[in-house]
């Protein structure tokens, strides 16, 4: 079992930036964000991690319409692409992405589908561009439902089918907190194939059949293909209360009041006991684990030596 964070870097003290995010007019490139990334590697090799999440923004503006000088970013950076997927291979790091909330397949808008066509054909063409295997994906949502849940499915599954190749085999599908749970991505499965991934703390906030994290386990992990590791995503729920800042509508004052945590809200760390609950009802499946907590790398590293105490030893 591999242990991985997403994307920001907090163990050096915040600094070590995942992509180039300078807007259009200062002329944003793919080459800035991958010498970022070398960067990154070198910290995860120190530390001895070998699974990462790398940012959606990695590209800037390349899927953009109206900015055709971006466009070609991956041509222009092939042989970096190549020299870091090499890098990749040779550290044994499993790599992966995760499309931005924009990124709608199943939308009714025109617009909107063909941006997401146009961002997931680029997932694939970055990811080969690193010369990546089959473990490496982009992990999606199933989308809205659009007032009609039976419509957005089938849209879904028609859409995914519809892909190019190059995006198509890059695409896995995760349970969300509000749209699509376990049974729900489940009959997704069924009629086209995608793999699925279990996200443990959408599976709390969205759970109507009560499955138990067993079944949930036992019922979505299977779904990957023959030779290809599964990955999950694991998180705590924050339990602390939630500070919210609003304008005063009568004096235009800005006031910050407290709310209990939204029950899908990312704690800071992962409950290392909860976790090895969890682990204990998914045995004997083998499985990677994406840490989405808040202290992004720090919580990984804190959890990994949790679960060591524990007697739990990640690869």
């Amino acid at each position: 079992m591999r242990l991985g964070f997403p994307a920001k870097v907090l163990g050096r003290g915040g600094v070590l930036k995942d992509y180039d995010s300078r807007r259009w007019q200062s002329g944003p490139h793919l080459r800035v964000s991958l010498g970022y990334l070398n960067t990154i590697f070198d910290y995860l090799t120190e530390e001895r991690i070998r699974m990462y999440r790398i940012s959606s923004n990695v590209a800037p503006y390349i899927t953009h319409p109206d900015k055709p000088q971006f466009h070609n970013q991956i041509e222009e950076c092939a042989e970096e692409l190549a020299h870091l997927g090499e890098r990749a291979r040779r550290l044994d790091l499993r790599l992966s992405m995760h499309p931005n909330h924009y990124t709608v397949l199943n939308s009714p808008v025109e617009r909107v589908y063909a941006g997401a066509v146009r961002d997931l054909v680029f997932h694939g063409r970055f990811m080969d561009a690193l010369g990546l295997g089959p473990e490496a994906v982009a992990v999606v949502h199933g989308g809205g439902v659009f007032g009609d849940k039976r419509a957005a499915t089938e849209r879904f599954v028609e859409r995914y089918e519809r892909l190019p190749e190059q995006a198509r085999r890059r695409l896995v599908l995760e349970n969300d907190e509000k749209s699509y749970n376990v049974p729900d991505v489940c009959e997704i499965h069924r009629r086209c194939g995608i793999p699925l991934v279990l996200d443990t703390l959408h599976h709390r906030a969205n759970n109507p059949e009560r499955l138990s994290n067993r079944e949930a386990a036992r019922a979505v992990i299977p779904t990957w293909p023959k030779g290809v590791r599964p990955k999950i995503h694991y998180s705590s729920a924050r339990r602390e209360d939630r500070s919210i800042t609003r304008r005063d509508r009568d004096t235009g004052e800005r006031v910050t009041s407290e709310a209990a945590a939204l029950r899908f809200q990312h704690a800071d760390l992962v409950d290392a006991d909860e976790f090895t609950a969890f682990f204990a009802d998914a045995g004997p499946l083998v499985f990677d684990v994406m840490v989405e907590a808040k202290r992004k790398d720090l919580a990984m590293l804190q959890l990994r030596a949790d679960l060591r105490a524990r007697g739990i030893v990640t690869e």
